[in-house]
């Protein structure tokens, strides 16, 4: 066999089968779990068709196009704004812009030596308005104003046309108006209240507009008096434009006022806009001031000195207590006076502090000085015999005493004792080898006194009293002088006077203020007062001795003036009066003056009555009492027990 291999038998291609004319009826696909058939071998699918991206130029063309209209519609606002309507917005912009308010200092108090207040600020409001809110324009309607004016004038206390006026302003562009000032914090609330209500109504009726939107409220402060009358003078008052209007307020009123401060804000409708920023500048509180006075000494001299020129239908009287070794004021009464709570109830007669104000002659209380004078000069002693006649005639006038009498046979002490005019001026002619001299000697004394001259307190309206020099006293002058007539002083003055005799002869300038603690809490005591030596230590004690026999001895006339367990040393005086309407002559100044106790003097009271005219006028019967009364109370207010020494005892008389 050939080992070739035996060619292959070429077998036909089966014939394809005819197409179906009919629907064709697939054979079913395998069933579950059977393997799909393979692809046979080199078969592939058909590639997709290659994407093409469109042009950008299009869209690109449609973005600028929507820019491009954004930037016209800008710019067309942009010159209505600016160009077109410029002036309609400037004016909107008028209602939306910085304003600036003024914020009020907390005024200091004022208190009493112990710290008791007499005087202080409470949170209060000042009612303004914006005019441009009541317009027509902005309410819609045409008498917003009158509205406004109406709703307020009863919560307000005033007068609705006044308040018209305030919110219908000559200016037009006037943003604000000050409707009231220094309101209560209730006042603010019934108007904030009644303000809410007519928003709320507002809000749903739009014919109902809210008059009060307009109405607004800036912090301030009221000035409040806890003791309502008490020290009235000494206090003073404070204004409307919150300015001290008298007395300590007006007097330390930079100091009491502090520094007010300042804030800017923006605002809208005559609100603040919180998110706008704002500036501000505090305001610096006032200082408190603490008086020399105490108010328990001071509630005394008032009530005692009230009452007694109601009882004598007196113009008025006026009491002052002082510490002799300090010139402190204790106390420093008027009557009548005013409450500076409600100045529209106060008589504007009453408005002020008489007790420094008021000039008058003396009368008899001025012979002290007299006195004070003939010892000072060696020309009499307290024992010195003065033989008083029933008259005396002097230059142009025959001098008499405010009794008849026939001829008293008195020491110098005597003469004090009994108040004899004719006797003063028997000694005090004994000053000088001419009578030219004597007046001198005697006026030199008057001003070391403080006569004529400010007393050193400052006080608003203090007088310097009247003093002409000696070489223009008149030939009655030169007699009457020296009894307390022909020349004027202030009560203040007259205080000072015992008060220098009661210090040993040392004249201290009275003071009221003890003191000021400011802002940081830091009391600064006020300057020490100036002091003058007017006559030596043994003349001063003499005359306490010979002031003792005027309340002590049974032929003085200050024996109502007496108080149990204490040396009083006391002076009466009973002057004529000029009126102050006539310039004539016409009623009396009843006064009295003294210390205690008079050997160790602690307290200096002085009280005077200007023109009573129902009982007696003189002034041991009508101001001894007062004296007492008050000096009784000082003393046990200040805790001064008696020095339980024995009285001098100094003869009053002699027998020829």
């Amino acid at each position: 066999m050939s080992d070739r291999e035996p060619p292959r038998r070429r077998v036909p291609a089966p014939a394809k089968p005819p197409r179906p004319r009919g629907p064709v009826r697939r054979a079913p696909g395998p069933g579950p779990g059977s393997r799909p058939p393979r692809r046979p071998a080199g078969s592939r699918p058909p590639a997709a068709p290659a994407l093409r991206l469109g042009s950008p130029r299009p869209r690109l063309r449609a973005v600028g196009l929507g820019l491009t209209l954004v930037l016209l519609v800008f710019t067309v606002r942009l010159l209505q704004v600016q160009a077109v309507d410029a002036s309609t917005y400037a004016a909107k912009a008028q209602l939306n812009r910085y304003v600036a308010h003024t914020l009020t200092a907390q005024r200091g108090g004022i208190t009493d030596r112990n710290g008791v207040t007499l005087a202080m600020s409470e949170d209060a409001y000042d009612i303004t308005a914006d005019p441009t809110m009541f317009s027509a324009k902005e309410l819609k309607i045409n008498d917003g104003p009158e509205r406004a004016a109406a709703l307020l004038a009863p919560i307000l206390g005033q007068d609705s046309a006044a308040l018209v006026q305030k919110l219908r302003p000559k200016n037009p562009l006037s943003r604000y108006a000050r409707l009231a000032t220094r309101q209560t914090p209730q006042v603010w609330k019934q108007i904030k209240d009644l303000r809410s209500t007519l928003a709320r109504k507002a809000s749903t009726d739009k014919t109902a507009p809210n008059v009060l939107a307009g109405v607004f409220a800036d912090p301030s402060s009221q000035r409040v008096y806890p003791g309502g009358d008490l020290a009235a003078g000494i206090l003073g008052w404070v204004n409307a434009d919150g300015k001290g209007g008298g007395g300590i307020e007006q007097e330390l009123d930079k100091l009491l006022a502090g520094k007010d401060g300042k804030i800017r804000y923006a605002q809208s409708g005559g609100r603040e806009v919180p998110t706008a920023g704002s500036t501000e500048t505090p305001a610096v509180p006032g200082s408190d001031v603490e008086l020399t006075i105490d108010r328990d000494i001071q509630w005394a001299a008032q009530n005692a000195i009230s009452e007694q020129v109601r009882k004598s239908h007196a113009d008025r009287g006026y009491v002052i207590v002082q510490d002799t070794r300090t010139g402190e004021i204790l106390a420093m009464a008027n009557s009548p006076g005013f409450d500076p709570n409600d100045l529209s109830k106060a008589d504007g007669s009453a408005m002020g502090n008489f007790a420094v104000q008021d000039v008058y002659e003396p009368g008899s209380t001025a012979k002290v000085m007299s006195m004070a004078a003939v010892l000072e000069r060696d020309a009499a002693t307290p024992l010195t015999h003065v033989v008083v006649p029933n008259r005396l005639h002097r230059g142009d006038r025959l001098f008499q005493d405010d009794v008849d009498h026939a001829t008293w046979y008195l020491t110098l002490n005597g003469v004090l004792a009994k108040s004899s005019n004719i006797g003063t001026i028997l000694a005090t002619g004994q000053l000088g080898r001419t009578q030219a001299q004597t007046n001198r000697i005697l006026y030199s004394y008057l001003r070391k006194f403080g006569i004529g001259q400010p007393t050193g307190l400052d006080f608003p309206g203090e007088t310097r009293g009247i003093l002409a020099p000696a070489a223009k006293w008149s030939t009655s002058q030169q007699y009457t002088i020296p009894f307390g007539q022909g020349f004027s002083l202030s009560a203040m003055q007259a205080a000072s006077v015992y008060s220098t005799i009661a210090n040993g002869g040392i004249r201290v300038a009275p003071t009221l203020v003890r003191g000021t603690e400011g802002a940081d809490g830091r009391f600064a005591p006020a300057p020490k007062p100036e002091q003058t030596r007017v006559v030596s230590e043994k003349t001063a004690r003499t005359l306490a001795q010979m002031l003792e026999s005027v309340v002590d001895d049974e032929q003085g006339t200050g024996i109502k003036a007496r108080i149990p367990g204490y040396r009083v040393a006391g002076k009466t005086g009973t002057a004529n009066r000029v009126d102050p309407a006539t310039g004539r002559y016409h009623g009396y100044t009843s006064s009295f003056a003294g210390f205690a106790p008079a050997d160790k003097p602690r307290v200096t009271v002085y009280c005077a009555i200007q023109n009573a005219t129902s009982g007696s006028y003189f002034g041991g019967q009508i101001c001894g009492p007062i004296y007492k009364q008050v000096m009784e109370f000082a003393l046990k207010t200040l805790q001064v027990p008696p020095t339980g020494a024995r009285s001098a005892n100094l003869p009053v008389s002699y027998k020829p």
